[in-house]
């Protein structure tokens, strides 16, 4: 389905300009989705205003792909920390070009194409220019046996033992039979057909979870089947693509192709894993005077609502369970880190939040010296993305 895929990153630089690509040459099939991606950099004193992607233009400015007709609702860019990744969906022919990425600033001669740039070749699905189909029997029988070929029912050309085609339509069928008992036929074969992928468990996808997609179809002779994702990445060679723990990075459009002598049908799949999100805070969230109290609370958007437990590093029991976790009489040896954990029947997740207890003095002058101290109890919170 991806095939003549050169992964070959090229550079070009040029006073602090530079576009990275990571394929100089792409071929894709038509109606699939392909991603081309590329890093940049630009000189330090200028701030980018605008980035796209175009392909190449003969003695006119670039336009970007996203206000021309004709890639309409196909095209979309992933742009971040001087990442970007064109998509375009549904491919044509008309779509085999050079893509370029394009970097424009503040600057009226500060604007950039990496050059060269990906050459992308759309091709029709192509079969077998020619196949032989050879009719077998259980039973020995005489040399000089007749034989009859069908296509989709209807007598074709040939007696003999083998039947060549020229061209193969994926939607044919084709069997054999000995000319006289001609109600016995063989069964037929075709290419892959009514190709479906499905999804297990089928609720609602969640990230830690496992995930399992089963690609399958009618085909004799049987398929084989292949997985790829959107950037064209080989998964599997098997009809089930397995996730042990998904991740929110492995979000994306999964193609799973199925092919065998008569032709190739490819299904794709979109899996969206939404990211977990899993942080502490502290109130009061001034600073904390030795003496006072303190509550952490954990939230999460877990589904179905999570459990939490709270720890502290170094001590095995927990201190608390519940979404808050309230300190009272803050003393020094209450610094140290605490750990919230959020559990539901679907994983666990922890985040980590440090509590430090700071001595401080302070100098009071009346008619003697009076030495006093305070402890101030400090929140660092953190946030885990999960």
């Amino acid at each position: 389905m991806f095939a003549d895929v050169l992964c070959v990153t090229v550079v070009q630089a040029q006073d602090g300009w530079g576009v990275t690509y990571t394929a100089t040459n792409i071929c894709a099939i038509k109606g699939s989705t392909v991603n081309i991606r590329c890093t940049y950099t630009y000189p330090s004193n200028l701030r980018v205003q605008e980035t796209f992607w175009h392909t190449q233009q003969t003695n006119t400015d670039p336009v970007d792909l996203k206000t021309q007709s004709e890639y309409s609702g196909r095209v979309q860019y992933q742009c971040e920390d001087k990442t970007c990744a064109l998509t375009i969906r549904d491919l044509r022919e008309t779509d085999s070009a050079e893509y370029k990425f394009r970097v424009i600033t503040n600057e009226p001669t500060g604007k950039y194409s990496g050059s060269p740039g990906v050459t992308l070749s759309v091709r029709v699905n192509q079969f077998p220019t020619w196949i032989e189909l050879t009719c077998h029997s259980s039973c020995q029988l005489p040399d000089h046996t007749s034989y009859v070929w069908y296509r989709n029912e209807q007598k074709a050309e040939g007696e003999k033992r083998y039947f060549h085609l020229q061209t193969v339509d994926p939607a044919d069928r084709y069997y054999c039979a000995i000319k006289g008992p001609e109600g016995f036929p063989s069964s037929p074969v075709y290419a892959p057909k009514l190709l479906s992928v499905s999804v297990s468990p089928s609720a609602e996808i969640v990230e830690g979870s496992s995930l399992t997609l089963t690609c399958s179809s009618d085909a004799n002779p049987a398929a084989n089947y292949t997985w790829y994702k959107e950037n064209q990445t080989l998964l599997s060679k098997e009809p089930q693509l397995i996730f042990s723990s998904i991740q929110s990075s492995d979000s994306g459009e999964y193609y799973c192709t199925a092919e065998n002598d008569l032709g190739t049908s490819t299904k794709n799949m979109l899996i969206d894993t939404p990211q977990s999100f899993l942080s502490v805070s502290v109130s009061p969230s001034a600073e904390i005077v030795e003496g006072s109290s303190v509550t952490l609370t954990c939230s999460s958007d877990a589904n179905p609502a999570a459990n939490y437990t709270w720890y502290k590093e170094n001590e095995e029991s927990p201190k608390a369970s519940g979404q808050t976790f309230t300190i009272t009489d803050i003393r020094p040896e209450h610094s140290g880190k605490y750990y919230c954990e959020a559990q539901n029947t679907r994983g666990r997740h922890n985040t980590t939040s440090q509590l430090t207890v700071v001595a401080g003095c302070l100098y009071l002058q009346i008619h003697s010296c009076y030495f006093s101290c305070y402890f101030a109890l400090y929140m660092e919170p953190t946030q885990l993305r999960v």
